[in-house]
C-alpha cells in the first residue's frame, strides 16, 4: 500500500491534528517514510490547486480547507459552537489571561454557561484566582482553529489577522 495514501486517510479521518509519532505507532510505518509522505501529499495538493491543504498545527498535521475556500465550506459544515459562545471564546483568546468576573462585567452573566461549554470542549483552561477563575486558551484551542502556535502572542496575532480580513 502507498504510504502517501495511508497518511492521507489518517489525516482525513482524524478530528484533530495527528503527530507523526502517533501515525507511526498505529500504522507501523517508519517516521521517515511518514514525513516524506506528508511532504509529498502537501506537494500534490499544491500542484493540483486543491481547496484542501496539509496544515501543521503545533506538533501535529491535519487536512484543512485553504483560507480562500473556507467561506464556502462553512456554509455546509455543521456549526459546532454557537455564535454567542464563539464571541466569549474570542474575548478570552484576545485578552488572556482574563478573569471570569471581568468577562462577566464586559459581556454579561451568560458567559458562565459559555465558559462551561468552552471548558467541556477543552478549548479553555480555568485556574482558581481568588473568588473567580483566570481563563486562558488551551493547545486544543489552537488546534481547533488552525492556529500555528499556542502562545498568547500567537493566538492574539492570529485573531488580529482574521479581524483585518
Amino acid at each position: 500500500m502507498d504510504p502517501v495514501r495511508i497518511v492521507e486517510a489518517v489525516l482525513f479521518s482524524a478530528s484533530k491534528p495527528v503527530k507523526v509519532s502517533e501515525i507511526e505507532l498505529r500504522t507501523q510505518i517508519d517516521r521517515r517514510i511518514i514525513r516524506r509522505a506528508i511532504k509529498k501529499l502537501t506537494t500534490q495538493y499544491d500542484e493540483v490547486g486543491s481547496s484542501i491543504e496539509v496544515a501543521k498545527t503545533g506538533t501535529g498535521y491535519s487536512l484543512i480547507l485553504r483560507e480562500e475556500y473556507r467561506p464556502f465550506g462553512r456554509q455546509f459544515a455543521p456549526k459546532e459552537i454557537p455564535d454567542e459562545v464563539l464571541r466569549t471564546a474570542s474575548w478570552i483568546a484576545y485578552h488572556q489571561p482574563v478573569l471570569q468576573s471581568d468577562l462577566s462585567r464586559s459581556l454579561g452573566s451568560r458567559i458562565y454557561d459559555d465558559v462551561r461549554t468552552l471548558r467541556n470542549l477543552g478549548l479553555i483552561y480555568a485556574r482558581k484566582k481568588g473568588q473567580t477563575l483566570e481563563l486562558t486558551t488551551t493547545k486544543r484551542f489552537s488546534e481547533y482553529f488552525g492556529i500555528d502556535g499556542t502562545s498568547r502572542v500567537s493566538v492574539k496575532k492570529w485573531m488580529e489577522e482574521r479581524a483585518k480580513e
